[in-house]
């Protein structure tokens, strides 16, 4: 009898599916309840009680509530048997950074109504570079900032900006709509016979993605040239 409680408590010997690791890589984080990822944060359970039913028993504690766990200090959990200084911290430190999490996406992301917006966002990072730099910015469907990066990084006379990494980025950033860019060190804006051809290239990736290239924006000094304002799109 003892065995088969030991045997149950202990999650490695539990369906694959319903395990708190295998299920969120199998299912997704949504699929798995406030305890279950709670347990994967703490790992272990104890003699008597499984990693998940020791964050049943803290998140009842808490009222079930997270906002009120959020609340607990590391003597606090540390009172709940089965909780030790190790782990108590591993909460806190979960439940802070979705504290700042939060804090962050209270803040509206900026819009980026055109080329102007483009330039701005990107200015800093390409203006009076010595070297060719491509970035590709990466907007939601509202066209609203997920998140820039640097594809690539080159010489005076040009970089190589791959589509199939400039897409993987988009893809892995769920972009629904980009904007790439890069700077002449050169100071001319004029757009050379390989930035027309990249651009039309990525605008005919994007429309069996779904991800519309919204512009190409080159930066040379204080200026710029945009592909969609010269009709070049």
């Amino acid at each position: 009898m003892n065995k088969i409680k030991s045997e149950f408590l202990n999650i490695k010997s539990w369906a694959e599916e319903d395990r708190p690791r295998e299920k969120l890589l199998l299912k997704g984080t949504s699929a798995l309840t406030d305890a279950e990822l709670i347990a994967i944060l703490i790992g272990t359970g104890t003699t008597s009680l499984s990693a998940v039913d020791l964050a049943k028993n803290l998140l009842q504690h808490s009222n079930n509530s997270l906002d009120d766990l959020a609340r607990f200090t590391v003597k606090d959990l540390m009172k709940i048997k089965g909780i030790g200084e190790a782990k108590a911290i591993t909460i806190i430190s979960a439940l802070e950074l979705g504290r700042r999490r939060k804090e962050i996406n209270t803040t509206e992301r900026p819009k980026i109504n055109g080329s102007k917006d483009a330039y701005e966002l990107v200015k800093g990072d390409l203006m009076d570079l010595p070297h060719e730099e491509f970035w590709v910015i990466m907007l939601n469907r509202a066209n609203r900032l997920l998140k820039k990066h640097q594809i690539s990084l080159g010489g005076v006379h040009g970089t190589v900006a791959d589509p199939k990494i400039i897409f993987k980025t988009a893809l892995e950033s769920l972009a629904s709509g980009i904007i790439v860019a890069h700077n002449h060190p050169s100071g001319n804006l004029t757009p050379s016979q390989q930035d027309i051809d990249l651009t039309k290239k990525l605008k005919e990736a994007g429309k069996l993605l779904e991800i519309q290239l919204l512009d190409h924006v080159i930066i040379a000094s204080k200026n710029y040239f945009s592909f969609a304002d010269e009709g070049l799109m």
